[in-house]
């Protein structure tokens, strides 16, 4: 017996017609989770050279890692989301972090001076685990000054697992930081470390004054610890002109019920956010590996984000112009018998064809030949028809 088919797309009464489906979700991130395993354990057993990091007790961490693969989410749209790539990447947030190892390292670059950031990192009520996986903060002047080589910047690169910077100096780093870095999954992500904007007496929102006006000012120890630890918990979105779009929504470490909570998150804050027309946009959303399938969570019914896209079919387009055609030569054909009934009055009166009557007069001649020849042939093939048939 063939397998039933189900639909993926599932219509829900709520603000948006559409929605994936949960079951579906936590049933692929577990089809893929047992896959990813299955396929290293087979690896691990058919490999005949030993690891040596095995051997030692103190790296089975850190081996453990090496084996960890990450999970994309892929969404197809209908339509291009952007029109030209973006350097700049978008943050969605997540119910369960990338980042959640302590031993994750991070660089924070910063409008100048840098020593604001650094005092403000050092300060006794920013939270010491946050500070401690910040092992380097620089700021724009200084980035441009010192690593200006291609080697010093993919050091720089290797150095640190997440790139952080002030969102105030982030349009510049493209041109400092080179395609070492915007070519890598490690472009700067975007952080807000100015104060939050006060209100006045009227309700509006005022932006604080530094003391000097070349001094950018600093938010408070813990609006800059609340929005690092945010940005970090995010999941990157790096847009580009295409109909195809990858989200790293978690890792092979992770369990089904975490990959499918945060696909759920992940799919809601793109439609939201990020994709144009929303849902009726969206043609399939899948999840993968590396090197695996895509399995498919939702599908849309509807190739098409309006009508006005779908194009004619060639039977109906080639019906239409046939119509068209006929209709254009019986108009042709009436206008040739008025003509010859004027050239008649004409003669009768004594009076000749002018020049161009004569040459309207020879085309309408050669459109007549033209179809008498045309149905000859047609009784010629009919005539063939039947004899083969009486053979």
């Amino acid at each position: 017996m063939s397998p039933e088919n189900k639909a993926l797309t599932t219509r829900v009464a709520s603000e948006s017609p559409y929605q994936i489906d949960q079951k579906q979700t936590l049933k692929a991130s577990s089809a893929l989770l047992k896959h990813i395993n299955s396929e290293s354990e087979r690896k691990a057993a058919a490999s005949s050279t030993k690891n040596l990091l095995q051997a030692s007790s103190d790296a089975s961490d850190q081996n453990d890692n090496l084996d960890i693969e990450p999970i994309w989410l892929c969404l197809t749209t209908k339509k291009h989301i952007v029109d030209k790539h973006r350097l700049k990447p978008g943050k969605i947030s997540l119910q369960h972090s990338l980042n959640q190892s302590p031993t994750t390292t991070v660089c924070l670059i910063s409008c100048d001076p840098q020593h604001q950031v650094k005092d403000i990192i050092a300060h006794p009520s920013f939270p010491t685990a946050l500070s401690s996986r910040i092992s380097k903060v620089i700021g724009i002047s200084k980035l441009k000054a010192r690593y200006q080589s291609f080697e010093s910047r993919r050091q720089l690169l290797n150095e640190h697992d997440v790139f952080l910077a002030d969102d105030r100096v982030i349009t510049m780093l493209p041109k400092v930081l080179g395609k070492v870095f915007y070519q890598s999954q490690k472009k700067p992500v975007p952080v807000r470390l100015e104060p939050y904007k006060e209100t006045n007496a009227a309700g509006k929102r005022v932006a604080p004054k530094a003391a000097d006006e070349k001094t950018k000012t600093i938010a408070p120890p813990l609006q800059v610890a609340r929005e690092i630890e945010k940005t970090i918990d995010c999941a990157l979105v790096h847009l580009s002109p295409s109909n195809s779009t990858s989200v790293r929504v978690g890792y092979s470490s992770f369990t089904a019920q975490q990959i499918a909570e945060n696909v759920e998150a992940v799919v809601a804050g793109l439609v939201q956010k990020f994709v144009p027309q929303g849902w009726r946009n969206i043609r399939a959303v899948n999840i993968k590996g590396p090197n695996t399938m895509a399995l498919p969570i939702w599908w849309a019914d509807e190739l098409w984000v309006d009508k006005a896209d779908v194009l004619e079919k060639e039977e109906e387009k080639a019906k239409r112009l046939t119509s068209a055609a006929g209709h254009g030569g019986r108009k042709r054909k009436e206008r040739a018998l008025n003509m010859v009934a004027d050239d008649d009055g004409r003669a009768e009166n004594g009076e000749g064809p002018t020049n161009g009557e004569r040459k309207k007069k020879r085309r309408v001649e050669d459109t007549d030949l033209s179809t008498e020849m045309r149905e000859r042939r047609e009784k010629l093939r009919e005539q063939k028809r039947l004899d083969k048939a009486d053979i």
